[in-house]
């Protein structure tokens, strides 16, 4: 099993930036990835960015540019940089690790960009 708990939402102006953290915590030997999702009210969960084991990223497009993830593997925490942030950008955002077949969420952190 693996437990996600991030943090670091909040309330942020438009073109401000803003810093949420995930850390993993539990029994496994290793995870295959961690990454961010986020669901908007009356929107499905969407990807913003995965990070894999070997060092590779998927950004969502709306993104890119803007935010950029990063790990620390001898912590099992990763991390969303978000830099000019949108009001498209307010959502709860869900840490998610993979690890073999099983998939593991956080509770998620609400973001809200508005001035």
């Amino acid at each position: 099993q693996v437990q996600l708990v991030e943090s670091g939402g909040g309330l942020v102006q438009p073109g401000g930036s803003l810093r949420l953290s995930c850390a993993a915590s539990g029994s496994f030997a290793s995870l295959d990835t961690m990454g961010w999702y986020r669901e908007a009210p009356g929107k499905h969960r969407e990807l913003v960015v995965v990070l894999a084991s070997n060092g590779g990223t998927n950004y969502a497009d709306s993104v890119k540019g803007r935010f950029t993830i990063s790990g620390d593997s001898a912590k099992n925490m990763v991390y969303l940089q978000m830099n000019m942030v949108k009001p498209e950008d307010t959502a709860v955002y869900y840490c998610n690790a993979v690890t073999g077949r099983s998939v593991f969420w956080g509770q998620g952190t609400q973001v809200i960009v508005s001035s």
